[in-house]
C-alpha cells in the first residue's frame, strides 16, 4: 500500500509561518437507493465470477485461536476509538445488497473475522486489528515480528492477544517489509527503543527504508493526504450505501504512528540473517509496490513472504492517492524470481495483508497467477500503445482472460485493471497521449462555461443529463456535469446531479477505493466540505527520522516563485547539536542549500536540532524559539522575515469536486 506519510506536510511548517485550523459544516443528505440499471449490473456479476468456490472462506478461517477482545474496537490513550472492527459486521453472513458490487461483499467478508490466527507452529499472525496484518515468528528464545501495523495503540493490543495463548515471550526481532506506514507505524507499541540501542532487537528493513518511508509522501504530501480522505472513506459512514473497508483491509487506524529506525540492512538478493535458531533468506524488490521492498524466506519453516506483492488482489500500480507509478514489469519479475528461487520449496505463503495460503501447489499458482497479472497489464498496454491506441483507449479495449479474470485473488478489490492500464501507459509514456490537441487544452475551471455554453446553457445540459441518468448511462452524466459544476460551482441542481451518478458508480464498483471515491464525492457535492478524522502521521518519531536536507528541499516547495522573484537573501542554518551546518540561498526565485555556510550571510540562525524537531511538529514558532534563547539569529533579522513572506502555507480540506479558487 503506499500508504501515506499523512498529514506530515502541514504540520512541518506550522509552527514556523502558519495557524492551521479547520472549521465543518452542513449537514449529510441521505444517500440514495440503487436504481435498476445497478440492481442489474450488480446482479451480473453472480454470474460472472466463482461465488461457489469457498476455498477462501476456509482458509481465512483456519487456524482461529481467539477473536479480538471488545468486539475488535481498539482505543487510543484518551479513551477515544481509533479501530472499530464491529463497525463492518453488518454485512456478516448476509447476501449482497442491491447498492454493493457482490464482489467487492465477498472480500469484505472474507476480512471479518478479526483475532489471532496460527499460521503454521511457530508463525501466528492477528488480522483486521488495523488495515494490515502483523505476524509472530516463533525463534529458540523469543519472537520476530513482521511489519507492526499503523499505530502503537493496535500493536500492542495484537502483541498482548499472541502472548494471552503463546506466552511472554520476549521480542527479539522486528522486520520491515517495506517503506509504507502500515508496515512500521505500530513499532514502539511492541518494541523498546532502549531494547534496540542495546542489541537486544534486530530491527531488519530494505535498502532505502527509512529516505523513502519519511519522503514518498512529504514533498507532495498535503495533496495526497486530501486524496486519501477520498481513498481510505475517512469521510464516509459504514454500511450498504457508504463505507466498506478498501479491498487490501477494512481501513486505518488513527492512533500514533511511531518509527524506530533499522538497525540491519538488507542490500541484496540472497542475503541471508540469522535471527534467534532461524534462517531468513531475502530477495530485494525495490520499485514493485512500494520504492523499498523485500520477500524473505524462513529456511527451517519453509515459510514465504513476498511482502504486498502477491496478496488476494490486483494491486495499485497507480495508487489514486497519488504516488509515482510503479513498474508492473519489474514487479513481476521480482515473482519470478521468487518463484525460481523457492517455488515448490515453500509450504506456507504469508503476507503483510489478507490470510495465507497453504500448500506447495496453491503458492505456485498464486506466485503465477499475480506474476502473470502483472505482465499481462504491462505487455497488453506496451501492445495497443504501440499500435497507436492512447491511455483512455487502451484501458477500455484490453479484456483480461478468462484464466486471471476469475481467480478471486487478481480481482480488482484494491487496484483495479483499468487505472493498472493507464499506470503502465503514463509509466512509459506520461501523460500527453501525442494528439496536439489535448497538449494544452483549458483547465477544467475555464473549460466548463466554454462547454456549457457550446451544449446550450446549464439547465439544457441537466435536462438532457437526467434523461442519461434514467438510462443508466451514468459515466457520461458524471463526465458532462463535471463541466457544469466547474462552470457554476453553486448549481445545487448539478451538484446533486452528479453526486447521484456517482453514487451510482461507486455502488458498482469492485474497487474499494473506486468505491470510497465515487461515494466521497457524492458526499461532497452534497454537503460541502465536512472535515472528519484523518491520519495523522507528523509523529515524533518520522520528524526526528528526517534529515534536514530533506527538510530544506520540502521547504523549498512552499517557495512562491512570483513573491521570491528579485530577491536574494543567503541564510546559514547550524543544527548545535547535530553539527550540521548549511548555507540556504533563495535566488531565482528559488531556494538552494549548500554543505558550506557562506561568509557574508545576511543572516545565520542556530539553533538545536532537537528544538528544531519542536518547530516542525508546530509545537512552538522560531519566533519563540529565538525569544526564549533556544535559537539564536545573527545579521539581519529582517531578511529572515523577507524570507518566510516568501512562503505559501497548505491548507488542507480543499475542494476536489468543486472548482478551487484561483491564487
Amino acid at each position: 500500500m503506499r500508504k501515506y506519510i499523512g498529514r506530515i506536510t502541514s504540520g512541518l511548517l506550522t509552527g514556523i509561518f502558519l495557524s492551521f485550523a479547520m472549521t465543518g459544516t452542513a449537514s449529510a443528505a441521505d444517500p440514495k437507493p440503487a436504481t435498476e440499471t445497478t440492481k442489474a449490473a450488480n446482479a451480473a456479476v453472480l454470474d460472472q465470477l466463482p461465488f461457489d468456490n469457498m476455498d477462501d472462506f476456509e482458509d481465512a478461517a483456519r487456524g482461529f485461536i481467539a477473536p479480538l477482545p471488545n468486539n475488535g474496537v481498539i482505543t487510543g490513550k484518551d479513551g477515544t476509538p481509533i479501530w472499530d472492527l464491529s463497525a463492518y459486521q453488518f454485512a456478516k453472513d448476509k447476501e449482497a445488497p442491491a447498492t454493493v458490487n457482490p464482489s467487492l461483499w465477498r472480500q469484505l467478508q472474507l476480512m471479518l473475522q478479526g483475532g489471532l490466527f496460527e499460521v503454521t507452529p511457530k508463525i501466528y499472525q492477528v488480522r483486521s486489528a488495523d488495515l494490515s496484518v502483523i505476524t509472530f515468528i516463533e525463534g529458540d528464545e523469543g519472537i520476530t515480528i513482521v511489519d507492526p501495523l499503523i499505530s502503537a495503540e493496535t500493536a500492542k493490543l495484537s502483541l498482548d492477544l499472541y502472548r494471552q495463548h503463546r506466552g511472554n515471550k520476549p521480542v527479539v526481532g522486528v522486520i520491515y517489509t517495506h517503506s509504507h506506514v502500515d508496515h512500521f507505524g505500530g513499532i514502539r507499541g511492541v518494541v523498546d527503543e532502549a531494547d534496540v540501542k542495546a542489541g537486544k532487537v534486530h530491527i531488519i528493513a530494505p535498502e532505502g527504508f527509512t529516505e523513502e518511508a519519511i519522503s514518498e509522501n512529504v514533498f507532495a504530501g498535503n495533496a495526497m493526504s486530501r486524496r486519501a480522505t477520498y481513498m481510505y472513506g475517512n469521510l464516509l459512514e459504514k454500511g450498504p450505501q457508504a463505507g466498506l473497508g478498501t479491498g487490501l483491509g477494512l481501513g486505518t487506524s488513527s492512533g500514533e504512528v511511531t518509527l524506530i529506525e533499522p538497525t540491519d540492512i538488507i542490500m541484496k538478493t540472497g542475503q541471508t540473517f540469522e535471527l534467534d535458531g532461524l534462517t531468513y533468506q531475502f530477495l530485494m524488490a525495490p520499485g514493485s509496490e512500494a520504492p523499498s521492498e523485500m520477500h524473505f524466506y524462513i529456511k527451517e519453516l519453509k515459510a514465504l513472504c513476498t511482502a504486498e506483492n502477491a496478496t488476494h488482489t490486483l494491486h495499485n500500480l497507480y495508487t489514486l492517492r497519488g504516488a509515482k507509478v510503479r513498474n508492473a514489469r519489474a514487479w513481476a519479475g521480482y515473482l519470478q524470481q521468487t518463484l525460481e528461487i523457492w517455488g515448490g520449496e515453500a509450504e506456507v505463503l504469508f503476507a503483510p495483508h489478507h490470510w495465507p495460503v497453504w500448500g506447495k501447489e496453491d503458492i505456485v499458482e498464486r506466485l503465477k497467477k499475480q506474476r502473470d497479472i502483472m505482465k499481462y497489464l504491462n505487455d497488453q498496454t506496451l501492445r495497443l500503445a504501440n499500435m497507436g491506441y492512447n491511455m483512455e483507449e487502451a484501458a477500455e479495449m484490453i479484456k483480461i482472460p478468462d484464466e486471471l479474470a476469475t481467480y478471486w485473488a487478481a480481482r480488482g478489490y484494491y487496484g483495479s485493471v483499468k487505472h493498472d492500464i493507464k499506470a503502465v501507459w503514463n509509466f512509459y509514456l506520461g501523460y500527453f497521449d501525442g494528439n496536439p490537441s489535448r497538449l494544452d487544452a483549458l483547465p477544467p475551471a475555464d473549460a466548463g462555461p466554454k462547454f456549457v455554453e457550446y451544449m446550450g446553457g446549464a439547465d439544457a445540459v441537466i435536462e438532457k443529463a437526467k434523461a442519461d441518468f434514467d438510462e443508466g448511462n451514468y459515466r457520461w452524466v458524471a463526465q458532462v456535469l463535471d463541466k457544469v459544476v466547474m462552470a457554476e460551482p453553486d448549481n445545487q441542481d448539478a451538484k446533486n446531479l452528479l453526486a447521484d451518478a456517482l453514487e451510482q458508480m461507486g455502488y458498482q464498483a469492485e474497487s474499494g477505493p473506486w468505491r470510497n471515491f465515487y461515494l466521497s464525492g457524492a458526499k461532497e457535492l452534497r454537503d460541502g466540505i465536512v472535515e472528519a478524522a484523518a491520519p495523522d502521521t507528523a509523529s515524533p518519531d518520522v520528524i526526528k527520522s528526517m534529515p534536514l536536507t530533506m527538510f530544506l528541499d520540502f521547504l523549498a516547495v512552499h517557495v512562491n516563485g512570483d513573491r521570491a522573484a528579485g530577491k536574494q537573501i543567503f541564510m546559514n542554518f547550524a543544527m548545535t547539536d547535530t553539527k550540521e551546518s548549511y548555507g540556504v540561498a533563495l535566488e531565482n526565485g528559488v531556494l538552494n542549500y549548500y554543505t558550506s555556510t557562506f561568509d557574508n550571510a545576511n543572516v545565520s540562525l542556530s539553533v538545536a536540532r532537537s528544538d528544531f524537531n519542536d518547530v516542525m511538529l508546530g509545537q512552538t514558532t522560531l519566533k519563540d524559539q529565538v525569544d526564549s534563547g533556544k535559537a539564536s539569529l545573527e545579521g539581519d533579522a529582517a531578511a529572515f522575515d523577507e524570507f518566510r513572506s516568501t512562503l505559501d502555507t497548505f491548507e488542507f480540506w480543499w475542494p476536489i469536486v468543486t472548482p478551487k479558487e484561483a491564487m
